[in-house]
């Protein structure tokens, strides 16, 4: 196919079945089976085909090679029409709505929490955290998302891609203690900076999850969302955890926990134009993130597509003409 590609000097029309044309021989396979078939019953007769037209002819010339041709050619355009003709119109490029951002949550010790409430069941903040993310990444599709982690350090397990099963695959796999027991929210700030920089102006979102305050790491985190601010990085960030109660079917029990910095995860929100949620519960989490689609839609360039305009009719039309010639046509002539 690429070989008739290269050869083809009409580049913007193309064969959507060119196998169609594999067809065109029939007719003379079928007449030289034929002649092959009756070749043992001829009847042997002492004149030269001349005579026999003349004596059959009465004065006629035979004009059926004519209408032979006629008919050969009636059947090239049919075949041509079976392959469908496509005709390919000017390159378009349609908008799309996507979203390109990095995701870091935090899987110190404290994600071991069981003070999340999923399916009337009590569970761990993390698990609680991964379930309302998976939920998020299934609606996520045509955007390019990426995947940190962080504890006492923080490790990308994704780079921005539109590969999302990959995302949920690592989001799934992550457990509490992955990165370290303690929360360095700066470092998970100052990666997140590094990973989007490559992305244009305007799609630099980092989405920060966290339930606890920085204690580790190299960079402080009002630092970090300085850098963020630099490199055009916004930074919506997620304080995450209940406030002290949990409730089992209804009922409140008591828990001690660890407190979330709510205030610098606000400072840094402002610093970087983006914005500052809590959430207490999962439902909360859910609502967070679907605020956060409305928040952060972004104009893409989608693939680029051209038209295709089919044009078999041309051909069919003229293997049907060519068809009525052929009946309408005398096989002799005087």
């Amino acid at each position: 196919m690429n070989l008739l590609a290269s050869y083809w000097p009409w580049p913007d029309l193309q064969l959507a079945w060119p196998l169609a044309l594999l067809a065109l021989p029939v007719p003379l396979l079928m007449h030289l089976w034929k002649r092959r078939a009756d070749a043992g019953a001829a009847l042997r007769v002492p004149y030269s085909p001349g005579e026999l037209q003349a004596l059959a002819g009465g004065g006629r010339v035979d004009a059926s090679w004519l209408r032979t041709i006629i008919l050969w050619l009636a059947w090239a355009a049919l075949c041509v029409a079976m392959a469908r003709p496509q005709q390919l119109g000017e390159a378009i490029t349609p908008p799309q709505q996507g979203r390109q951002m990095m995701l870091a949550m935090d899987v110190s010790g404290s994600m071991s929490e069981p003070d999340m409430v999923l399916g009337a069941q009590a569970v761990e903040r993390l698990t609680a955290a991964k379930a309302v993310l998976a939920d998020f990444l299934d609606r996520r599709a045509g955007d390019r998302v990426g995947l940190l982690v962080f504890g006492d350090r923080a490790y990308t397990l994704t780079p921005i891609t539109a590969d999302l099963a990959s995302v949920r695959d690592q989001l799934r796999d992550s457990v509490v203690g992955l990165a370290g027991r303690e929360t360095a929210i700066g470092d998970a700030i100052a990666l997140a900076v590094k990973r989007l920089r490559s992305q244009p102006e305007g799609q630099r979102v980092l989405i920060l999850l966290t339930d606890g305050v920085s204690n580790a790491g190299v960079l402080e985190p009002l630092r970090a969302a300085e850098l963020a601010r630099a490199e055009g990085v916004r930074v919506h960030t997620v304080a995450f955890g209940s406030d002290g109660s949990m409730r089992l079917f209804g009922i409140p029990i008591a828990h001690d926990r660890d407190p979330v910095d709510e205030a610098t995860l606000r400072k840094i929100a402002e610093m970087t134009g983006g914005r500052f949620f809590r959430a207490r519960d999962t439902d909360e989490l859910a609502g967070i993130y679907a605020e956060l689609d409305r928040l952060e839609p972004i104009a893409a360039k989608g693939p680029s597509l051209r038209p295709r305009d089919e044009r078999y009719a041309w051909p069919l039309a003229l293997a049907m003409l060519l068809g009525v010639l052929a009946w309408l046509w005398p096989e002799r002539r005087r």
